[in-house]
């Protein structure tokens, strides 16, 4: 039996911490993981904690990443509650494995600490391993800080093990901004922690040798096909399973989360789109321009994967102005939230279209001043002043040198 732990009703901790506490409060069965920092404490967090007696499970040290995904694989496939944390380089070594594990439908819960990918290198945080994720078939939520961090991974567990979903689950949080980042998180007990995830629902385990079971078939042309279509149809039909569990937490602890977050954007003429942490200094710029009598306004979203297009649309549908703000280097392309948001406004029911921008900013941890953002308002104002662009579409916001701009 393993030893509760009294916590405070105001804990302060930061993501990383939050993280862990999660974990050890859902009693995760196997930990398989490998360092890489900025998410190396939420893994060691959960090692301390079975060493002390907190969890009755397994911390398994590997060699590599892609052993770590692996050693989750096979866990979850056993029949088990699994969990690790990974960034950067690291989940790109996981990658290979990531597919394997959505397409065997385990509900592995990932916090990926977002990180900058080389070359060159860099340990500061920005979006280019979250962007990353979003083809491997994971669902992926979104956090903006130390609390939330908490309580998406309570609420990921819930979601991933529904046997509605059965998909595995990324819970994204900033890499230092928001890891390493102390503030205060209220938590739960342990036992209410513990009572809203549930059980662990075993679910053609391997291990059930009444039930034989096989896991990583080869399929080839006549079935391959169909076993990615029902894992597609499967993640873009959680988004009401998502929801039930949003509104069952908001029940438990007053804490209201949405598949789009709006801020002042109901009668908004200007909106930024942001993620992470930029989301709550996105609103702290806004509440200022409309002191300055500009009507501006910030979206965010909760699921990069499955993508809210039809939530999102509604809320973006009525702005004149729009920048969505990448913390990816798109390499060759426009930014992936500006691809993802112009189609969100595109399918909305509305008979005029705003203008779209994209900003590509903080790569490898660049600050996001407030004077950038501002900036950006400045320039969606006169975008929509003008009806047209003013600018090029895509630009390099808080970039040294000349400065850089495509249409």
């Amino acid at each position: 039996m393993a030893l509760k732990m009294e916590l405070q009703k105001l804990e302060v901790w930061d993501g990383n911490m939050a993280a862990s506490q999660a974990l050890r409060q859902a009693q995760v069965d196997v930990v398989a993981a490998y360092p890489i920092t900025p998410s190396t404490p939420i893994v060691q967090n959960y090692g301390s904690f079975v060493a002390n007696g907190y969890i009755d499970g397994e911390f398994v040290m590997v060699e590599s990443e892609h052993a770590a995904m692996s050693g989750c694989v096979g866990a979850a496939a056993a029949g088990g509650r699994v969990a690790t944390a990974t960034s950067s380089q690291g989940f790109a070594l996981m990658v290979e494995v990531l597919y394997q594990a959505a397409g065997m439908r385990l509900p592995i819960l990932l916090n990926l600490v977002n990180r900058a990918l080389a070359s060159p290198l860099n340990v500061n945080g920005d979006h280019s391993d979250m962007y990353l994720s979003r083809d491997t078939g994971w669902i992926s939520l979104c956090t903006y800080n130390p609390q939330e961090a908490y309580d998406f991974n309570l609420m990921g567990f819930k979601i991933a093990e529904d046997l509605r979903v059965r998909v595995p689950v990324i819970v994204n949080q900033d890499g230092f901004i928001c890891s390493h980042t102390a503030q205060n998180v209220s938590p739960l007990s342990d036992e209410e922690a513990y009572n809203f995830i549930g059980d662990y629902k075993q679910y053609n385990a391997m291990l059930d040798f009444s039930k034989p079971v096989t896991y990583g078939s080869q399929t080839e042309e006549d079935w391959h096909f169909e076993h990615k279509a029902q894992l597609h149809n499967s993640i873009m039909n959680s988004t009401p399973i998502i929801k039930e569990v949003f509104d069952e937490f908001a029940k438990l602890t007053g804490r209201k989360y949405n598949i789009v977050e709006s801020y002042d954007c109901s009668d908004a003429d200007l909106i930024i789109v942001a993620l992470g942490t930029s989301v709550e200094s996105a609103r702290v710029a806004s509440k200022k321009m409309r002191e300055k009598g500009l009507k501006t306004g910030v979206a965010s979203i909760r699921t990069l994967r499955p993508f809210p297009y039809k939530e999102l649309g509604e809320v973006l549908k009525n702005a004149k102005a729009i920048a969505m703000l990448d913390r990816s280097l798109p390499a060759g392309a426009m930014g992936m939230l500006f691809n993802e948001v112009a189609a969100s406004v595109y399918q909305a029911e509305s008979t005029k279209h705003p203008i779209i921008s994209n900003y590509i900013y903080g790569l490898g941890g660049r600050d996001l001043t407030q004077s950038n953002i501002e900036g950006v308002y400045l320039e969606l104002d006169a975008n929509a002043k003008a009806g047209k662009l003013t600018h090029p579409t895509q630009q390099f916001l808080g970039l040294r040198g000349k400065k850089i701009g495509f249409n």
